[in-house]
């Protein structure tokens, strides 16, 4: 959960009163924050000017600065309205080179004309970008952005991915001209380490690097490390030209609403913002950003109702959010609906539970009714049914003399592929794209390394080693909205002088046993009822030739069987790669099969 510090006195002016401790602590946690700390006797003692530390929730972005949490908690308290936002009329427009998606393919941009800043509001400026940096913006790896004076440059800008050696100019702070290959050397030097330099690996690999340039090619900013000194805002600062590179367009567009909702308010035309047209070059399409349009959600009155153990009218509940910045009609369409308007702040809010926590939080956690009774389908709560299966197996498991163990969920790409003696087709594994170290590069998608590097840690202890693992695997899937999915797994090994293949197989069939599933010993075309059995399978390299096996499993009367897991005797050659000098036999089953 992030910490955001504010002062103390400026704060309150404005709220529009002095709270004490007490009251500010309550008003913190009716409002859905936390106050944690008030510097005030320590600011006493060394003269400095008293802050607060507020924690705030990690998906609040628009709650990061002063000014954010100035307007919401006046919000709450009726003492202001929500900012109607106003877009102005377009002047220039910023064109994406085709030859960005090699690295950061998203781009967004805006410009706040006549702004005025003090020093409060400027540092302030400053300091919610750092806080969206390390943030929603994951250390400028999903999203980076850079501010400028439009008045040193000219559009329209443009936004190129070009040679390292092509990219000159004079970074921020500094006085010397660099190129982008010199560049990254500097901020990796150990003065810069722990500054700009902790950004460089994000691009120091790319063959080109992403850059913003106005229309005379003069540079403004080498995203995600640096800005240009040509274009670098200060107090005196009118216009601001504040550009967004990214590798997700969601993120973009929510960090580029919040900076322009935030500090458009210091405009002298107050809460408006100049839009910028966004061209493809590749594709020919543009799109204007940001859109300050209200986003409408519906929302059932009995949910919210059931859910709160209330029974408050359209009208109640609408006062309720309003606090929260929503705005709530009935839905002309059915009166047990409510259409919620959302601002551009509250980009948290994607689901009719959030609106509902929301109406919760406008009414008052504290007074919500006592020892009513609540919806059991939103507040009971109960294992997953496949936690149930897990632990189904776990107690098998154990009861049959094997031992559990936990193993780290990533591995190094040889263990996963090359030590088992498979071929990695890039349709499975998800890989980082950034690794700390050889020892963590992808998820695994078979939970053997775990348990061969256990056993390797432990092969000095007496004979035979028997464990097992209930846990999960990922398996890239391009259709899927995450692009990967985790099934959850369970697998056992033997470890001795012999290979104990048939003492894995009768662990298999006591599993099968609880799960009250027969052994089909004829599987042929002629059976038909639920059951399992196992078939020779020689295109697992991991096993012994002739010795590796597919468990083939029907769940119910007359269904097609399918495959569940496989068995086998482990290769010599998987038991060298991890160290291990014994004979080994291992079962791995997809445990949701038995949901």
């Amino acid at each position: 959960m992030p910490t955001i510090s504010v002062k103390k006195q400026q704060l309150f002016d404005l709220l529009g009163k002095n709270y004490t401790n007490d009251e500010f602590d309550e008003l913190c946690f009716e409002f859905g924050v936390e106050l944690d700390e008030d510097t005030t006797e320590e600011a006493l003692k060394t003269g400095e000017e008293p802050e607060l530390k507020i924690e705030i929730g990690a998906n609040r972005y628009d709650l990061l600065c002063i000014e954010g949490i100035a307007q919401s908690i006046n919000e709450y308290l009726g003492r202001a309205e929500t900012p109607k936002y106003k877009l102005l009329k377009p002047t220039t427009k910023l064109i994406i080179d085709k030859e960005t998606e090699q690295i950061r393919p998203y781009a967004s941009a805006a410009i706040l004309r006549n702004i005025k800043f003090t020093e409060e509001s400027y540092a302030s400026f400053i300091n919610l970008q750092d806080k969206l940096h390390s943030n929603l913006c994951r250390n400028r790896s999903l999203v980076a952005m850079g501010t400028h004076d439009l008045d040193t440059v000219k559009g329209p800008f443009h936004y190129r991915a070009l040679p390292p050696k092509d990219i000159k100019f004079v970074p921020l702070n500094q006085t010397k001209e660099f190129n982008g290959e010199e560049l990254i050397e500097f901020y990796k030097s150990p003065e810069q380490k722990n500054n700009i330099g902790r950004f460089t690996h994000i691009i120091e690999n790319s063959p080109v690097f992403p850059v913003i340039m106005d229309d005379n090619d003069t540079v403004c900013s080498l995203p995600p490390l640096i800005n240009s000194e040509h274009s670098k805002i200060s107090l005196e600062t009118r216009n601001v030209f504040i550009d967004i590179t990214a590798t997700d367009k969601t993120k973009a567009e929510i960090v580029l609403d919040t900076l322009c909702a935030m500090f458009s308010r210091y405009c002298d035309e107050e809460f408006s913002i100049e839009p910028v047209e966004i061209v493809s070059e590749h594709n020919g399409q543009s799109r204007m950003v940001p859109k300050v349009e209200e986003r409408v959600m519906d929302v059932s009155i009995p949910y919210i109702n059931s859910a709160l153990g209330l029974e408050q009218t359209p009208e109640e509940i609408a006062a309720c959010l309003k606090k929260l910045s929503l705005h709530a009609v009935v839905s002309p369409k059915d009166n047990n609906v409510l259409s919620v308007s959302i601002p551009m702040t509250r980009s948290d809010i994607l689901h009719p539970c959030d609106i509902m926590e929301d109406a919760a939080i406008g009414y008052g956690y504290n007074n919500l009714p006592k020892g009513k009774q609540l919806s059991n389908a939103n507040f009971v709560a109960s294992a997953l049914p496949i936690n149930k299966i897990s632990d189904i197996f776990r107690l098998a498991s154990s009861q049959a003399s094997w031992l559990e163990v936990m193993a780290l969920t990533l591995c190094s790409h040889d263990e996963n592929f090359k030590f088992l003696k498979t071929e990695d087709d890039n349709t499975k594994a998800v890989k980082l794209a950034n690794p700390k170290t050889l020892e963590y590069q992808v998820v695994r998608t078979t939970l053997l390394p775990g348990l061969l590097k256990t056993v390797k840690e432990n092969r000095k202890h007496t004979l035979p080693i028997k464990v097992f693992e209930s846990g999960d695997v990922v398996f890239k899937n391009e259709a899927l909205e995450r692009k990967a999915y985790n099934e959850r797994h369970w697998g056992a090994i033997y470890v001795g002088k012999n290979s104990g293949f048939e003492i894995i197989q009768g662990l298999l069939g006591k599993i099968m046993q609880t799960f009250r599933t027969q052994w089909i010993a004829d599987y042929g075309a002629a059976t038909t009822g639920r059951g399992y059995w196992i078939e020779q399978d020689d295109s697992v390299k991991t096993y012994f030739p002739g010795r590796g096996a597919k468990v083939m499993f029907r769940s119910k009367e007359g269904e097609k069987a399918q495959q569940i897991g496989h068995l086998g005797v482990l290769h010599p050659e998987v038991m060298n790669n991890f160290d291990v000098p014994f004979a080994a036999s291992y079962v791995e089953l997809n445990s949701e099969v038995f949901l």
